[in-house]
């Protein structure tokens, strides 16, 4: 049996899902749409730094301390805030692990609350949109997969969405990590 979203800690509630999001024109003939929501114990103040220098070539993925022990030290997300990684644009392009030649390019940059990213992967098209909203004395975050040019969505929305619900809980479990240290 699949672990669940609710288990994992990264379900969305029913507004988020049904909330129009930044980006979400950028493939408006989505096939596969991946919502996926956790809360983090900082401030969006605090969390924004993480986010921005995600990704391949920049910080890495954050993943737990347990989970990253069994990672080879050169593919680990970094534990620190890098000064020379919180200047993002849009525009600026950044490699992902969608393969050799997978990049995002950043399309809205609005710190600490939005970040947009488009690709394009032979056929398929897609946005990710990741959201920041106070909650309380914490964080709300909101992360958007919307694809389309889908051959097999049922494998998309199964194969990917195990996969996608994978990742964002080690990235939520690793960010907790890390905004509780760092405040």
């Amino acid at each position: 049996m699949l672990p669940s979203a609710d288990l994992l800690g990264v379900r969305p509630r029913a507004a988020e899902r049904a909330a129009a999001l930044p980006g979400d024109d950028l493939v408006p003939d989505a096939e596969v749409v991946m919502d996926r929501a956790f809360s983090l114990p900082a401030t969006q103040a605090s969390v924004w730094p993480w986010i921005v220098q995600l990704g391949k070539g920049r910080s890495g993925w954050y993943l737990p301390r347990r989970v990253e022990t069994v990672v080879p030290a050169r593919r680990r997300g970094i534990r620190r805030i890098d000064p020379e990684l919180q200047h993002l644009r849009p525009g600026d392009v950044i490699a992902d692990w969608g393969g050799p030649d997978a990049t995002f390019e950043v399309v809205v940059h609005e710190p600490p609350h939005v970040l947009v990213h488009r690709s394009a992967r032979g056929r398929i098209r897609l946005s990710w949109a990741i959201v920041a909203r106070a909650e309380g004395a914490g964080t709300r975050m909101h992360l958007r997969l919307r694809m389309a040019g889908i051959r097999r969505r049922r494998l998309a929305e199964v194969g990917g969405g195990v996969v996608d619900l994978l990742t964002i809980a080690g990235l939520a479990a690793g960010l907790r990590e890390r905004v509780t240290l760092t405040g």
